[in-house]
């Protein structure tokens, strides 16, 4: 059989920069296309390893080092933690690039009885893998700033409910603006044990209003800070994995 190594260099500088686009993208990192080109090429690089004689471990230690080159030949040097989370979350792809190729290499081109796979004569084109990765890239992209997105609000809220220390999820709902005599007023479907004087706080909200029992009490959230508010009980609230419904005047008050 015969090999090009121009085009085994080529696919390989494919796929790397695809692997460094997209961790530039996960991680919002401001870099020009020209260094993740020179990333890419640097790490097309390891195909020539191939041709001299040298142990897995050899192998496995010049591809990390040439990993590392190529990150550094991207986003470059800022500190220690930057360039670790670069080089991280570059492997990550990695895995999760070679882990969805492997698995429709081995749905196309093996056939299995039982936990026996045999290969059926198959083969997969390299051009197809390398049209569908930029696909399977860009779903994965899409989802990481879809979970981004969506847990960006979510906070871990330390509150007393009468002798109850709680350490309960929180989330800042930016449409809950409510507030009473200059204390924000935020919900919890935690039952109500505190023998505390119970305010009553009047609300509107489209479609209706009404009366809401409050207690006063005090929240800390690490990353926002501490607050005195009113707490308001309804055990009906159902947001997924939250206690408690924070209020939009707790952020950036810190």
């Amino acid at each position: 059989m015969t090999v090009y190594i121009d085009g085994v260099l080529f696919i390989n500088f494919a796929f790397d920069f695809l692997l460094l686009l997209t961790t530039a993208i996960i991680l919002k990192r401001n870099v020009k296309i020209f260094n993740i080109i020179i990333g890419a090429f640097l790490g097309s690089l390891s195909v020539l390893i191939l041709f001299f004689p040298i142990n897995s471990i050899q192998l496995f230690i010049i591809k990390v080092y040439l990993s590392i080159l190529m990150n550094l030949a991207t986003f470059y040097y800022k500190n220690l933690k930057y360039t670790l989370i670069n080089i991280l979350t570059f492997y990550l792809v990695s895995i999760l690039l070679g882990g969805f190729l492997y698995m429709i290499n081995i749905d196309f081109s093996y056939k299995h009885e039982g936990l026996i796979f045999y290969n059926n004569g198959l083969s997969i084109n390299i051009l197809f893998l390398l049209i569908i990765s930029p696909i399977i890239l860009y779903i994965y992209i899409r989802q990481v700033k879809f979970y981004q997105q969506k847990t960006k609000h979510y906070y871990k809220v330390n509150i007393k409910i009468g002798r109850r220390n709680l350490s309960l999820n929180g989330y800042l709902d930016t449409g809950n603006t409510l507030t009473y005599k200059g204390k924000p007023v935020i919900l919890t479907n935690i039952p109500n044990t505190s023998r505390k004087k119970k305010i009553l706080v009047p609300y509107t909200v489209i479609g209706g209003g009404g009366i809401l029992e409050c207690i006063e009490t005090t929240v800390t959230i690490p990353e926002l800070g501490r607050f005195e508010v009113l707490l308001g009980f309804n055990e009906n609230m159902n947001i997924n994995g939250v206690d408690v419904l924070l209020n939009s005047e707790m952020e950036g008050k810190i």
